[in-house]
């Protein structure tokens, strides 16, 4: 594996190399050929004896992540990655990354050419591109004074899988509803809006006339063609933020149907956004969303690419995040639940403790 993220670096020397702020706002990486940062680690257990890594953790995440050397800033890493085997052979590889130089699509396509790498392929099947420069760069809203001051919460973890008979059923009574129309939902569609309107149900400290909101970083890729050389190959930080915001009483008493249609809506109005934004347009920040207990963000990593990186051992049994100590705004991260299982796992911190049970329950229908 070590000799796998060697060679992978040639190809992606950017990676090798260290962020660095030559002017206030200006960020760049500059090419240094330092490299990654690897860890090798061993536990005296079995995977068996920490439940393979099911929640809650029976071993502490900073034993699963790497740590950087003294020498260097965190800030400054690029990537970095631990491997940690285990008594019975079976090993996890955790990796922390740097989203100003990748986003999840592109830190998987990384990581798979790393394992290609370490199988013995002579060069990654998709060949990297860099090419930041072809992407055009809109002017910067007006600075608007000091940052906002950020609530803390509490929010409890859960993690509840939604069963791929209940989203196959969630898609049908889509097609067959007005709102509908006959046309087709996409899974990442019918679980948002699950995970949407189970919360707004749930949230009752919130009055029908509070704004419930729902934001997610979508792709923007497919919209570069023509703009980038090669779209497959980038692998930089390629998202836009698309959000929705609805009175938590229209959702809480919409079907769940009415609220897929919403989640599509916003999803069929990112084109359209994301080029008024290219052309210097959009009408300021999109990310100025409030940060109150009324937002929640998610994130889809079932399908980045994650799942499909093979050192040699063949692909991952489970993959899983780990940054559930974020207590600034609720958030949802949607996994492949460990194998054999089907469906899609979410992994939940965005209610606290009041709401918590409330909100299983809800989300149990769906199991």
């Amino acid at each position: 594996m070590r000799d796998g993220f060697a060679r992978a670096l040639v190809p992606y020397y950017p990676v090798a190399g260290r962020i660095a702020e030559p002017a206030p706002g200006d960020v760049v990486v500059d090419c240094t050929g330092e490299g990654v940062w690897f860890v090798e680690a061993t536990a005296s257990c079995t995977l068996a004896d920490v439940n393979n890594l099911e929640r809650p953790l029976l071993i502490a995440k900073e034993h699963l992540l790497p740590c950087p050397p003294p020498e260097e800033k965190l800030e400054d890493l690029i990537l970095m990655a631990q491997v940690t085997k285990f008594t019975c052979g079976g090993f996890a590889v955790g990796i922390c990354f740097s989203h100003l130089v990748f986003d999840g699509q592109g830190a998987a396509q990384f990581l798979k050419a790393a394992g290609e790498m370490a199988r013995g392929l002579p060069a990654p099947s998709v060949p990297p591109v860099w090419d930041r420069d072809a992407i055009p760069d809109p002017p910067k809203p007006p600075p608007r004074g000091p940052p906002p001051s950020f609530t803390a919460f509490n929010f409890v973890t859960q993690v509840v899988d939604v069963s791929p008979e209940s989203i196959a059923r969630i898609k049908e009574d889509f097609s067959a509803s007005p709102t509908g129309g006959g046309q087709a939902c996409s899974t990442f569609d019918a679980v948002t809006a699950v995970v949407f309107r189970c919360r707004a149900l749930a949230a009752s400290s919130l009055p029908d006339d509070a704004e419930v909101r729902l934001g997610f970083a979508a792709s923007t890729r497919h919209l570069l063609a023509g703009v980038l050389p090669a779209v497959d190959g980038y692998y930089g930080n390629c998202v836009y933020p698309v959000g929705i915001a609805r009175y938590r009483g229209a959702v809480r008493g919409a079907a769940l149907a009415e609220v897929v249609g919403v989640v599509r809506e916003a999803k069929e109005a990112l084109a359209a956004r994301f080029t008024d934004w290219l052309g210097g347009g959009g009408g300021g920040d999109h990310y100025d969303v409030p940060l109150d207990y009324g937002t929640v963000t998610v994130s889809d990593w079932s399908r980045v690419g994650f799942n499909e990186v093979d050192y040699g051992f063949g692909e991952p049994g489970y993959v899983f995040t780990l940054n559930d100590d974020v207590n600034i705004v609720a958030s949802v991260i949607y996994l492949r639940p460990p194998a054999p299982k089907r469906g899609i796992r979410l992994m939940l911190r965005c209610v606290e403790e009041p709401h918590a049970a409330a909100f299983a329950d809800e989300l149990a229908k769906f199991a």
